[in-house]
């Protein structure tokens, strides 16, 4: 999870430390029984997205919060559960955020009491005590990297409007973040805060699930080209036709995950142990523990052809330079293989991820791994799929049935009217190198247009 304020050349990523949290068990299938009461009436709601991975370093969102509604930029993140803005509670110390500081009002507060506020200490420290009935829910969020935000709980508007036309207005908890000591509050951040999307209790998407106003699924597609879309609910998800894994329960706390994966390179295994992989899109780059990233380095360099040299840049450790500056991934893909992930949680749960998903083309005309060592920010043995991997890639989280998929999609092309009308033949399978027994096939011949 990253309040991704610095920026990318930094190289900083901001873990937040959760409390391990039960990973939700299989319920029923879409259109099926529930025991809520409007889960037949749910619907679903669809978001633009803003933002890439490089230069700016993150996808975020538009929400209008308040009554009346005001607009906020928030950075999408799977990575963790609360939603929280930076705020005139008063501020103590804030970054300078694109829309005024969002102000509380006494009648907004949480009370210590209240569920979401135990749920919400439980899951940063396991710990909930309230002296009094009138205490309001205080909360301090800490990262791995010594930044912390310190806040308060509240409830306001949301205001969402529905695939089903409709037009909602919930009162959903959130933080009030009045004190950060996160980037440099000199900088001007990109975003107000943080749209936290994880499966547990004080998240978004669970509070509207407890509404009865949008399933328990949330899905992100980030374009390549920058921008993109998020949605609520499950009326877009290609449920036949996307890879599925089960959701695992993680060994690094609260984080999506669909288990261990063999990696492999060009069709080739890279004779690591399998790696546990989390997906995070508060990340802007994927980071690999040492083993695997170290054997994918070497691999990279074994099979660079001469017209490559490496290049010393700013934006990132590794590069490379050609004969003249690049343009674009598109320039120098040729160059480079695909890796795969072969997850064991599913059957046949295969991940491509090619090369435009781990390149970045920098503004000094050198090609660039976006995936980095975690170890060297502390992520010791953690793998974190981040946002330059899961580019022009529908990634659905679903907290229904307790899994995770993927499928390749025209990320900019934004469904019309909520629908998935003339939207689904862009899906395609991937082309997974046939060493490893999987057949290719062909994406529709628009796509490949789009992608060349």
């Amino acid at each position: 999870m990253a309040p991704r304020w610095a920026p990318p050349a930094g190289l900083v990523l901001l873990m937040l430390l959760l409390a391990p949290a039960a990973v939700r068990g299989d319920k029923p299938l879409r259109g099926g029984p529930s025991a809520a009461g409007a889960e037949s009436e749910a619907s679903s709601a669809v978001f633009p997205l803003y933002g890439d991975v490089y230069p700016h370093g993150l996808y975020y969102v538009a929400m209008n919060i308040g009554n009346p509604p005001r607009p906020y930029f928030l950075d999408v993140d799977t990575g963790s559960d609360l939603t929280w803005l930076q705020c005139d509670a008063p501020c103590v110390s804030c970054n300078k955020v694109p829309h005024p500081l969002y102000r509380p009002t006494k009648n907004k507060l949480v009370p210590c009491v209240d569920q979401l506020c135990a749920s919400l200490h439980g899951g940063l420290n396991g710990r909930h005590k309230c002296d009094s009935p009138h205490q309001q829910c205080d909360y301090e969020i800490r990262y791995a990297d010594q930044g912390s935000s310190i806040g308060v709980l509240v409830s306001d508007s949301f205001a969402l409007r529905l695939a089903n036309t409709s037009a909602v207005h919930p009162s959903l908890a959130f933080g009030c973040g009045y004190d950060q000591q996160v980037g440099s509050s000199s900088e001007v951040s990109p975003t107000d805060g943080v749209l936290g999307l994880g499966s547990g209790s004080i998240s978004l998407l669970s509070q509207l699930k407890q509404h009865g106003i949008t399933k328990n699924v949330v899905g992100h597609c980030l374009s390549l080209r920058g921008g993109g879309f998020l949605f609520f609910g499950d009326d877009l998800v290609p449920y036949s036709r996307a890879t599925w894994a089960p959701m695992a329960r993680s060994a690094f706390r609260n984080y999506y995950s669909p288990g261990s994966a063999s990696l492999y390179f060009g069709g080739r295994s890279l004779g690591v142990r399998p790696m546990e992989v989390v997906f995070d899109s508060g990340s802007s780059f994927t980071y690999f523990a040492a083993q695997p990233y170290q054997a994918l380095v070497t691999a990279l360099k074994g099979g660079l052809s001469r017209t490559l040299k490496e290049a010393s840049d700013p934006s990132l450790p590794l590069c490379w330079k050609g004969k003249k500056p690049f343009k674009s991934v598109l320039d120098v893909k040729k160059e480079f293989k695909s890796l795969v992930l072969s997850f064991s949680n599913g059957k046949k749960a295969f991940m491509e991820i090619p090369p435009e998903n781990y390149l970045i083309v920098t503004k000094y005309g050198n090609a660039c791994l976006g995936i980095l060592n975690g170890s060297e920010v502390g992520l010791k043995d953690l793998n974190i799929l981040g946002d330059v991997t899961m580019q022009d890639q529908m990634v659905i989280y679903d907290n229904e049935r307790g899994q995770i998929g993927w499928i390749r999609a025209p990320c900019d092309r934004i469904p019309n009217d909520n629908t998935i009308d003339g939207f689904e033949e862009g899906y395609c399978w991937p082309q997974f190198p046939g060493i490893i027994g999987l057949p290719n096939q062909d994406c529709p011949a628009y796509y490949r247009s789009n992608k060349a």
